[in-house]
């Protein structure tokens, strides 16, 4: 909207440059006016366009004003305006800028003007300013404040939500600040653990919480969180009332500050008896353990995992994904998991793990399960296989007798390798059949597989064959 600092009345007059203007010519005159506006109209007393200088580029159908009326150049709610500035203009009086529109086919294109009559009324000359750019300026400020409203409205829903997880949480959780360890925040189960008023514990020092023994090791451990996220939780005493609990801490970046989340855990918290025995088998199980989300996602190890891994501590491992240390990237574990999807169970899959500080491969074998319906959740039991498989005598038992035991090689072994093994495969079963078709003569078996005697005899003890019954598992009658 137009205000009066548009128009003429509060400007400083010239002082004293009257014989500059009175030396103006004609020339220096259109010179001014072409200066002075982006459409220049100059007008009769009737509104009637006499003569024109605008941008044809910018105005290509302005051209065809000249001997219109200004009225007709205009949309219908802009001609009161025009009306208005061409009787002011009669009168001699102090003009204000008005937006007015005019029609084109690629859209109203908003112009202000600025009306100032010459020759005692006879004639007016019409200032415009061209107003796209300045709208084009407004619409994008206005979709951008109409972008940081929508930011604005969704960082609230999702503090909201947050917000709700943070006070309904059973886990105990304060919002320390790495500076001088002072709670900022602290949700309703951590005031009932360190039995304190709901809302107090803001502003008060966490060390303030803990017995004195344990102050130097809460210290620490606020301390190496700070710097990284491989440290185990620690084992504290509460200084009201001397009960144990467990603490863990992470640190975070607010507006640059730091921040410490830390969480508690109630070491005589109360586990049901038929539970506490299997959750000690699977800690002190000698085969790895992991429990993974449907994402899988790592939400618990036992420590057979966490050295399997050459990690620092189940914390380092704890919300990685499990493709990180088992299989290769987007094949082994993906095939598991459909395996458990579709039979419920996965048996002795052989794959590799990798640890966290690298290093070679190791040769693992994975048996998976999955439970439950709403939450699901992945079960994996991890045995290292490396020494087995150095420990097992060689021997042509470990030949596969089938093409189904050879598929199952792929993954086990480097292609080279499987397809040495098949060529064995298929000598050997070239060779059984040749025995039982000459009932183990083994001269004439020599002769139909194009052999020397000594180069069936060479084979014949490369795969531990010896005399043939009637009737072999392969299904070749004896002749």
């Amino acid at each position: 909207m137009l205000t009066r600092k548009h128009s003429l009345d509060e400007k400083r007059p010239f002082a004293d440059s009257g014989e500059v203007f009175d030396a103006i010519d004609r020339d220096a005159a259109k010179t001014l006016a072409m200066v002075a506006g982006d459409v220049v109209l100059v007008l009769d007393k009737t509104g009637n366009i006499l003569d024109g200088s605008f941008d044809p580029n910018a105005f290509p159908e302005f051209e065809q004003w000249i001997g219109d009326n200004w009225l007709d150049t205009v949309t219908a709610e802009s001609r009161p305006k025009i009306m208005e500035m061409l009787a002011a203009a009669r009168k001699g009086e102090v003009q204000h800028w008005r937006q007015v529109n005019h029609p084109s086919r690629e859209g109203d294109v908003p112009i202000k003007y600025v009306v100032v009559s010459i020759n005692g009324g006879e004639r007016a000359i019409a200032f415009g300013r061209d107003l796209r750019e300045i709208g084009k300026v407004q619409q994008r400020l206005l979709k951008v404040q109409q972008s940081l409203e929508r930011d604005y409205i969704r960082m609230r829903h999702v503090e909201a939500r947050y917000r709700l997880l943070f006070e309904s949480s059973r886990e105990p959780v304060m919002i320390v600040e790495a500076s001088d360890y002072r709670i900022r925040e602290a949700n309703p189960a951590a005031h009932a653990l360190v039995g304190a008023k709901a809302g107090s514990l803001a502003d008060k020092k966490l060390l303030g919480l803990f017995s004195r023994k344990s102050g130097s090791t809460v210290t620490a451990h606020l301390g190496s969180a700070l710097v990284t996220n491989a440290v185990s939780p620690v084992a504290v005493t509460l200084d009201k009332g001397g009960r144990e609990v467990t603490l863990s801490a992470s640190g975070f970046s607010q507006d640059r500050r730091q921040y410490l989340l830390v969480r508690f855990e109630d070491a005589q918290r109360s586990i049901e008896p038929d539970v506490a025995p299997v959750l000690d088998v699977i800690e002190h199980m000698p085969d790895a353990f992991v429990l993974t989300d449907a994402r899988m996602g790592i939400v618990a190890t036992n420590m057979a995992f966490v050295e399997l891994a050459r990690a620092a501590g189940i914390d380092q491992l704890r919300g990685s994904h499990l493709s990180t240390f088992i299989g290769r990237p987007g094949i082994d574990l993906d095939l598991i998991a459909s395996q458990v999807d579709k039979d419920g169970e996965a048996r002795n899959v052989a794959t590799i793990l990798r640890a966290v500080n690298g290093g070679d491969d190791e040769p693992i074998e994975v048996s998976a399960i999955a439970t439950g319906a709403d939450e699901r959740h992945y079960g994996f039991v991890i045995r290292p296989i490396a020494r087995r498989l150095r420990d097992l005598p060689p021997g042509s038992d470990d030949m596969p007798r089938s093409v189904e035991q050879l598929t199952e090689l792929v993954g086990r072994m480097p292609l080279k390798d499987i397809v040495r093994q098949s060529t064995d495969l298929i000598e050997r079963l070239c060779i059984e059949a040749a025995l039982l078709y000459t009932s183990d003569n083994r001269a004439s078996a020599a002769e139909i597989l194009g052999l020397s005697r000594q180069s069936l005899y060479s084979k014949l003890h490369r795969y531990g064959l010896g005399n043939l019954p009637a009737d072999s598992e392969w299904g070749f009658p004896a002749q």
